[in-house]
């Protein structure tokens, strides 16, 4: 729990009903990495934990293992210790949610449009006009179908041929370049994915959200070719959400974004996970 700034203990009754939780075999926990014992569900589900906490709640993933990210329950405020003044629920867009059944439990929206330097990539109408979007922290990749893939990377390629240098593509990405570095801090700039979500506002995904370092001087872009026959059209990986502060509005079924903290000059990494310590106070009788 929160109190907006940094960490508060929990109440004495945090959730007001009894939490179900569940054991799961060995087996489910050996894609995570070896410190984590247990997970979070995120979903319509009754049994989520945001839906059992009866609240919204507001994911930001770090960029790297070693550093803090947070989950938080309720509807804020939100203040990162390099802006302390500063709400971060004020850089939030919306878009709409949906749940495409009553039995659904996955998380969808809606993409319009798909933009690279100002050029629209064709997307089928199918998709234009439905909710095959679906989020997903289990994906560490967006995945998209073929045909929109194929087209977005014949856009990127196009486009950057004359300033960024290729090399052969590391599986499983299909477009890589030439790094300069240890990290996807490149020489050049690769411009910026607009993606136009149903209501007009605008994700951004930038080069911190784009190119995937593989070692050896190289960095790919970090979208992967699905297949014709995926279930959902696009399905967004963890990589694109990484320090983006995303506000799952269950009640309103909404999704807020901010787009890259890092083109903000903070982090997810930037909350203050200190815990205030509160003193509980006791009163006595008058003798």
């Amino acid at each position: 729990m929160t109190n907006g700034r940094n960490l508060s203990p929990f109440p004495d009754s945090p959730f007001g009903a009894q939490f179900v939780l569940s054991c799961a075999p060995p087996s489910l926990l050996k894609s995570f990495p070896k410190s984590v014992h247990a997970a979070a569900s995120f979903s319509w589900s009754a049994l989520s934990f945001p839906r059992q906490a009866y609240n919204p709640n507001q994911a930001c993933l770090p960029s790297s293992p070693s550093k803090f990210g947070g989950t938080f329950l309720g509807d804020g405020p939100f203040y990162f210790t390099l802006y302390p003044n500063h709400d971060l629920r004020k850089l939030l867009s919306y878009t709409p949610m949906i749940r495409k059944t009553a039995k659904s439990l996955g998380y969808f929206i809606k993409i319009k449009r798909i933009s690279f330097l100002g050029n629209k990539i064709p997307l089928p109408l199918s998709i234009i006009g439905s909710d095959q979007v679906r989020l997903s922290t289990i994906k560490p990749y967006t995945t998209l179908r073929s045909d929109i893939y194929k087209a977005l990377i014949v856009s990127i390629s196009g486009a950057t041929k004359s300033f960024i240098p290729r090399v052969n593509a590391v599986k499983p990405f299909g477009l890589c370049f030439r790094a300069s570095g240890p990290t996807t801090r490149v020489s050049y700039r690769l411009p910026d994915i607009d993606l136009k979500m149903e209501g007009g506002s605008i994700w951004t995904l930038s080069q911190e959200n784009l190119l995937k370092n593989v070692g050896n001087d190289v960095a790919c872009l970090a979208l992967v070719d699905g297949g014709s026959g995926i279930k959902n059209a696009i399905v967004i990986g963890t990589y694109q959400m990484e320090n983006n502060f995303l506000f799952f509005d269950l009640k309103d079924q909404r999704l807020g974004f901010s787009s890259s903290l890092l083109a903000r000059g903070t982090s997810c990494n930037d909350f203050n996970f200190t815990q205030v310590r509160t003193t509980r106070m006791t009163s006595f009788p008058a003798s």
